[in-house]
Parts: C-alpha cells; structure tokens; sequence
C-alpha cells in the first residue's frame, strides 16, 4: 500500500512540476530568487470541479463565458515569478524555454519583443491540429517580472482575457500590440480559409 501510494504521488509530483506534459523547465531556480511566487495546477479534474460552482446562468454573463469555456479545458497551468530586482533571472533562459515551441505543432502567433530596458517580452504560442486547438502558452517577461501561462484543451487567443484573474489564474494584461497581433492573425487565418 505505502509503495503504490509513493508510486502515485511520484507520478503527481512530475506531472505538476514541468508546468504540464509536454512542457519542460526547471522552475527550482527560479523560486528562490523570487520575492513573490505563484503556481497554479488544474487538471481536468479540478476544472469541472471548479465549472459547477459556476452557475451558467444568463444573469452572469461572465460567469456562463468562462463555465462554458472550461468544458473545453483539458488543463491550466500557470508560473508567475516576481523578483525585487531586475536582472535576477535571464532572458537567456526564457529563450530556452520558448525554443521548445519551435515546431512539434507549436506556432508563435505572437511575438512582442523591446528593445528597451525593463520593457515587455511576450510570446504567445499556439497548438493546433487541423482546425482545432490543443493548447496556448503565454510567456510575459519583464525586469523584474516572469510569467508563463500553460493552457491546454481547445481555446481561442481572445479567450485568455476571460481566464484572467479567475480560478487562481493573475491578471494577464495583453498589450495593445499583442491584441493587434492577435485580431491579424485571425483575420489572416479567416481570410486563407475562405
């Protein structure tokens, strides 16, 4: 019994620790650098665990978007690393981390990137398989802040705003530059698809 038992919290341990299948980094180096830590795990389980205390109801619209939403969801997982200086974790390492979404299905659909000290870096990366998406990755990099944020299951770019600060999830601001990425490329696929 106690060997089954350490074999399934093993088992639980890996999965939650590379922010989901399919995605892998190590995050311990990060933790102690950071003045401010958040990770999030919601497997399918804990997403309709989560979905039926939503109430669906047309009153709430929200509440119905993101109830609806989650139906798709196979997994959300998110780190968030606040430090109180810049320059504590490197931008070398990010690009490590986004090289593993160079192809194997991954299409980068967003790419914000400044030239300025402490300005944003961001990348959004989608998954898909025919006309169905597998999953989104959102990589926010600033001076002194690193988030990445790992959905998988069938959703929309515009769709992440409505996950934003619910289920444990941080406020993702999208920039107005992002959001233009994002309506071109959807007009972009709309139109090649017509």
């Amino acid at each position: 019994m106690k060997r089954t038992l350490g074999i399934i919290i093993a088992m639980a341990v890996s999965a939650a620790s590379g922010l989901a299948q399919g995605v892998d980094f190590d995050w311990s180096k990060l933790a102690p650098k950071a003045v401010e830590t958040v990770e999030v795990n919601l497997d399918r389980n804990m997403l309709e665990l989560a979905s039926k205390f939503m109430s669906g109801k047309s009153g709430n619209s929200d509440e119905a978007a993101i109830k609806d939403l989650l139906q798709n969801l196979k997994g959300v997982y998110v780190r968030s690393f606040r430090f109180a200086n810049a320059g504590e974790y490197s931008i070398a390492d990010v690009d490590r981390f986004r090289a593993q979404f160079n192809g194997g299905g991954w299409n980068k659909i967003v790419d914000v990137r400044s030239s300025k000290a402490g300005g944003e870096n961001t990348g959004v990366y989608l998954k898909a398989a025919g006309d169905e998406v597998q999953g989104i990755v959102v990589i926010a990099a600033e001076a002194r802040e690193l988030t990445v944020v790992n959905i998988q299951g069938n959703i929309r770019p515009d769709q992440i705003q409505k996950l934003s600060g619910k289920l444990g999830i941080p406020d993702i601001s999208i920039s107005d530059e992002a959001k233009k990425q994002i309506r071109q490329r959807s007009t972009k696929k709309n139109d090649d698809e017509e």
